[in-house]
């Protein structure tokens, strides 16, 4: 296993130590949480889940972990997630697996949101590409407001939208997210501002970082 797999591993590995019994747990999607979902399973908890990607549900319908529609639950106790850049403020770029509107719903929901990255994720500033879900309706008329963007090659996400990544500068993350959701065909897009998140847990040089933004 790569240094990289081993601070994913360490990292979701902590993480999995702060589920309780009787939660309502939100799951990430992407290959950080990947290990988070083994870690679970083992401890053998009585918990309601929720997942934010159909990668997800599998893997974690495959290791017997219980899941439950969303629709079913208005809150969730905790969720865990990874991230793709985490810059020192504490926002997060994330939408790399294609599940970033989900994903900030779930995260929204919960009274506790815990990121969980390898030190490679850290950066000084953010940078594109930011990951979009568009409506298909207009989608070139979209596109165009945005500035540089282009779509993914993907299928549609779960809920029928398009993905895409906006490729232009991010000066200040606050004021593209801004920017982002006041165009109207933009489902949502992939910066999570530092008041969503209650803690991050950086895996590095064997130990656990755990930052607050």
């Amino acid at each position: 296993m790569s240094a990289i797999e081993d601070e994913k591993r360490a990292a979701a590995e902590e993480a999995a130590g702060l589920v309780e019994e009787g939660m309502t747990l939100g799951l990430g999607t992407g290959s950080t949480v990947a290990y988070l979902l083994p870690a679970l399973a083992a401890r053998g908890l009585r918990l309601r889940c929720v997942a934010t990607s159909p990668q997800t549900e599998q893997a974690a319908r495959e290791l017997g972990l219980p899941l439950e529609p969303f629709e079913a639950l208005d809150r969730l106790d905790l969720t865990i997630d990874g991230a793709d850049q985490i810059d020192p403020a504490g926002w997060l770029v994330k939408g790399g697996g294609a599940a970033h509107t989900r994903e900030k719903v779930v995260a929204a929901a919960s009274d506790r949101f815990v990121v969980i990255a390898s030190s490679g994720k850290l950066v000084e500033a953010i940078a594109p590409p930011v990951p979009l879900e568009l409506l298909l309706f207009g989608v070139r008329a979209t596109l165009r407001a945005l500035g540089p963007a282009e779509l993914r090659d993907l299928p549609p996400s779960p809920d029928g939208g398009v993905i895409a990544d906006y490729l232009g500068p991010v000066e200040d993350p606050a004021d593209l997210a801004d920017r982002l959701a006041a165009i109207p065909g933009v489902v949502e897009h992939g910066l999570f501002p530092p008041e969503l998140i209650s803690e991050i847990l950086v895996a590095r040089d064997g130990r656990i970082e755990r930052i607050v933004p």
